[in-house]
């Protein structure tokens, strides 16, 4: 896409920044310097000139998106065909077990956040507010991570005790030369599918007596992952109306400046935002069946949680024709 104007240079700092948490290697020091740079971002969102810093990013830096983010050799990588079964949590050994997969998974979300930002938001000219919305992702991942992983260690073990598989990063390879594909599969398939199993797991901590994990995935994790399921849904419809919709009618500028001010805290209905507009919501839903046909391996298991998802503004348009 050619570009009229240099990049904002909140973005170009944004970028720089991802990249530097993408190549810490130790899962730790990545969470507290996700913190540290998500704080950086949200500060820059009321101001675009004369950012600290930005001179001295290398322009070619940014290109140099790394195959696969740096990570520590802390946990032992496996397929995902010889992992044990993680137990229903009657158990110690067995909640450990849920509560280090749950922890492995939220640092590779980490990971996948930043990812997404250093990945796309140049190459695609994203709007910053594709970087704010991202890096708040990848603080409450970060969050999740630290939270899961202090609770571990409570229960005397810790982030590293058991092997795990790295399917995260597989589905984010398969799609790292398409946003709306990386959106679609990671950002609200895989989410969603957290959605539809965190209630069940909340339940088997309560009942085995660990009320307080329960608390933790229920009051912290639960709610922010429908905020990440709805970012996905969000940008994957920015996308498809700014690079799909040209020419057709419709107000189609109207229709991205309402879609880029959605706060993903909040549900909305991306159909309904498309029809005030103009747009038939058939050709965004076709394009996501596609993206998730093309690149997700299999079909989508019920049961849903619909109401989760449709806080989410993913309503059963969108992933019912996928199941199996």
């Amino acid at each position: 896409m050619a570009r009229s104007q240099p990049h904002d240079p909140r973005t170009v700092l944004a970028v720089s920044k991802a990249l530097t948490v993408l190549r810490e290697p130790d899962p730790h020091a990545k969470a507290k310097k996700t913190d540290e740079v998500r704080e950086e971002i949200t500060s820059w969102a009321s101001e675009s000139q004369g950012l600290a810093g930005v001179e001295e990013v290398n322009e070619f830096d940014l290109h140099e998106i790394p195959d696969k983010p740096a990570r520590s050799s802390l946990v032992r990588i496996v397929p995902p065909r010889e992992l044990k079964s993680l137990g229903k949590g009657g158990s110690l050994n067995s909640r450990k077990a849920i509560l280090h997969s749950l922890t492995h998974i939220e640092s590779w979300a980490v990971d996948l956040s930043w990812d997404i930002i250093a990945r796309f938001t140049i190459a695609l000219d994203l709007p910053f507010g594709f970087v704010l919305d991202f890096a708040t992702v990848a603080s409450d991942e970060a969050r999740h991570f630290s939270l899961l992983r202090s609770r571990l260690e409570e229960l005397g073990g810790s982030y590293g005790d058991y092997p795990a598989h790295d399917g995260l990063w597989e589905s984010a390879e398969e799609t790292s030369a398409s946003c709306m594909s990386r959106l679609a599969v990671e950002h609200c398939v895989h989410e969603a599918r957290g959605l539809d199993v965190l209630p069940q797991t909340i339940g088997r901590f309560r009942k085995n007596g660990d009320e307080a994990t329960a608390v933790v995935l229920e009051t912290v994790v639960y709610p922010e992952e429908i905020t990440h399921c709805a970012a996905g849904l969000k940008w994957f419809a920015f996308l498809h109306v700014r690079d799909h919709c040209e020419g057709e009618e419709g107000d189609r500028d109207g229709c991205l400046l309402e879609i880029e001010s959605l706060r993903i805290g909040e549900t909305f209905s991306i159909a309904d935002i498309l029809e005030r507009h103009g747009f038939d919501r058939a050709p965004l839903i076709e394009s996501f069946h596609s993206c998730v046909r093309s690149h997700f391996h299999g079909r989508l298991k019920p049961p849903f949680n619909e109401e989760a998802r449709a806080r989410a503004g993913f309503t059963a348009e969108f992933y019912e024709p996928l199941a199996g």
